[in-house]
């Protein structure tokens, strides 16, 4: 039953993050079913800080869908940006991991509770960062698919192993496409 749960999830979460490229609202929808089943997935495996992640997603899938069709100006469609504050939010990311690795350590039974501490505080970042169509989410992104390829594979979840890689591959178009269009409204509004 869990491997027919993980593959699900990873189709809806292919779903979620090809529709997150196309900057196409329904990325919201299909995450929130993938971020579901996968809490399922990594409390099975003892992965418990990426289950506490999927969790914590669960609410963010409604926050960014909200975000997306209303966060711009004067409530309209969110457009991408430039990251702003990175030191920032690298240091929270490193403080994050620190402390919750070290809570996952002394406190349960986690398998890699740095590693999987670095993946569920990075990708709060790069979550808010999407969220918010900031550019630098991919890059992020990228970073936390690397490590998650290694966790996943060591741990036997297969099918989440490829997803991840699939994810970086669609990461680093994500950053590309989304740099087209950063560039593009900057040209756009620069002609007005």
């Amino acid at each position: 039953m869990n491997t027919t749960i993980e593959v699900l999830g990873a189709v809806f979460g292919f779903l979620a993050v090809y529709f997150t490229i196309r900057q196409n609202i329904l990325c919201w929808y299909f995450g929130l079913v993938q971020v579901t089943l996968y809490c399922f997935v990594f409390y099975t495996s003892k992965l418990y800080s990426d289950m506490m992640l999927h969790i914590i997603y669960i609410f963010l899938q409604f926050f960014g869908w909200y975000s997306w069709k209303y966060g711009g100006t004067n409530q309209s469609k969110l457009r991408v940006k430039s990251i702003t504050k990175a030191t920032l939010w690298i240091v929270v990311t490193v403080l994050g991991t620190l402390i919750l690795g070290y809570m996952m350590q002394l406190n349960t039974d986690a398998s890699f509770p740095y590693a999987d501490a670095f993946t569920t505080v990075a990708s709060l970042v790069a979550q808010y960062l999407m969220i918010k169509k900031v550019l630098g989410s991919w890059l992020f992104w990228i970073v936390v698919d690397i490590v998650a390829i290694g966790i996943y594979a060591y741990k036997g979840l297969y099918f989440t192993t490829i997803l991840y890689a699939v994810f970086l591959v669609m990461a680093i178009i994500g950053y590309f496409e989304w740099k087209k269009a950063y560039q593009e409204e900057l040209t756009y509004e620069g002609q007005l």
